[in-house]
């Protein structure tokens, strides 16, 4: 069965790339498109959905706030929640109105995949499990994604290091900024920075003003959201 898929997002640019996102996935259809949470509410009277892929700040209320009225009005339509906010106190209240998953932004088109997927794999579990090993491994598919596979000799704590690195500086850094920063060198610096840019999660641009080649300045993408 094709899971359908309501997209709940206020920013245009990124409704259009999320449903974008979620028509590449086999066995998900996108169902409609809401930038606010009225009009999330007239699309599910409308139409049968499965999954809400759902942003928590809304013009017109939090996302959270749309999930409990749907609950109490019956819905049992799934959430994956999908926004910037790193509060861990909103992500438990999530989960206890059935928040199934949780996206921060931004993020790949190679990591919603994976979350879809995992739903889809929860959701065609079926019958009477024959033990709690069974049971978990239902659990398992929905709340242990799986980890990324950083590339060859990438290693997570010094990606770490360079990531609050960049996040911290308001302006944004260049390698060599980075490696004196982090304590590695140049050559390395740029490869956990191009590897930030390939993951969508920084931007670069050519730095000018200076004699000789310009200089590549990475910079963290910000959300306001």
């Amino acid at each position: 069965m094709t899971i359908r898929v309501l997209v709940v997002e206020d920013d245009p640019v990124a409704a259009d790339a999320h449903a974008l996102y979620v028509g590449r996935v086999p066995g998900f259809a996108v169902a409609g498109v809401a930038h606010s949470r009225g009009q999330a509410v007239r699309a599910l009277e409308r139409t049968p959905i499965h999954l809400l892929l759902l942003d928590l700040y809304l013009p017109d209320g939090h996302g959270l706030q749309l999930v409990r009225s749907l609950r109490a009005a019956g819905h049992t339509a799934d959430v994956i929640a999908v926004t910037s906010a790193r509060d861990l106190a909103v992500v438990r209240e999530g989960v206890s109105l059935g928040v199934v998953q949780y996206v921060l932004k931004p993020f790949t088109f190679a990591t919603l995949r994976d979350r879809l997927t995992r739903y889809a794999e929860f959701r065609a579990a079926a019958g009477e499990a024959s033990g709690q090993d069974e049971v978990d491994r239902a659990l398992a598919a929905l709340r242990a994604p799986r980890a990324a596979t950083l590339p060859k000799g990438l290693s997570g704590p010094t990606l770490e290091a360079v990531t609050r690195t960049l996040r911290d500086s308001a302006e944004g850094l260049t390698a060599t900024e980075a490696a004196a920063a982090v304590g590695i060198s140049r050559i390395t610096a740029r490869r956990y920075l191009e590897h930030l840019v390939t993951d969508g999660r920084a931007a670069r641009s050519p730095q000018y003003g200076q004699i000789g080649r310009p200089e590549l300045q990475y910079r963290w993408i910000r959300t306001t959201r």
